[in-house]
């Protein structure tokens, strides 16, 4: 851990801003980002490449020590890319059936294990902004501000919705709802690091506020007071 290096934990819900405002925000401090959620993503994709079984925790484990993952780019209109052993995956990793194998290795405490110094790794200065679903409680737990962000489930398919459409992807707003409600049953009940606010995080609900507004909020919690 790097207590002389600054960092702001961003977690929440698939689906509540948190890349997005993340990134902002990183870009508004000149911080460095941390997009958590990509590297189980990522993970779960080389799994599937090497045909692993998902429900196996140590091959998953041995897979997530060795790929090679590297955030290439990203600027405040754009996130960074993503190579998974060399491969440009970032567009892959966002579908809903990579969202879906992350969830579900997420909850394998061996895998968490593995990608626990990757993650903590990113902490360099000036300072860290970091998204995810347990910075705040496991990965990041002596951060100086942490924010938890949540909205509607409707809200949050909606924008689910619009932006794989937006990509060209084929979705259907039913199906992104059930799925959206399934992995917030699946993060916040399994048995390690479910997804939570920290008891020190300043909880904001974004449903009906657009980005402008809650990168604002976030950034007023970075001044003196």
């Amino acid at each position: 851990m790097r207590p002389d290096v600054p960092v702001l934990t961003i977690d929440g819900p698939s689906g509540s801003g948190k890349g997005t405002i993340s990134r902002l925000v990183a870009n508004a401090l000149g911080w460095h980002y941390l997009d958590s959620g990509a590297l189980y993503r990522a993970v779960g994709l080389a799994a599937a490449w090497e045909s692993v079984d998902l429900s196996d925790a140590e091959a998953v484990a041995t897979c997530a020590r060795r790929t090679k993952l590297a955030f290439k780019g990203g600027d405040k209109n754009s996130e960074p890319r993503l190579l998974v052993n060399g491969v440009d995956a970032t567009d892959e990793i966002r579908t809903e059936t990579a969202g879906a194998a992350a969830s579900a290795i997420a909850a394998l405490p061996e895998v968490r294990d593995a990608l626990l110094d990757v993650q903590r790794n990113f902490r360099k200065l000036p300072g860290l902004v970091a998204d995810g679903r347990d910075m705040g409680t496991v990965i990041f737990p002596d951060a100086q501000v942490k924010v938890f962000l949540d909205a509607s489930a409707e809200e949050r398919a909606q924008r689910r919705y619009k932006q794989l459409k937006n990509k060209g992807i084929s979705v259907t707003l039913a199906g992104l709802l059930g799925e959206i409600v399934a992995r917030d049953a699946r993060d916040a009940n399994r048995a390690i690091a479910p997804l939570k606010a920290a008891s020190d995080a300043v909880v904001i609900d974004t449903t009906g506020l657009d980005i402008d507004t809650v990168v604002a909020q976030v950034l007023s919690l970075m001044t003196p007071r």
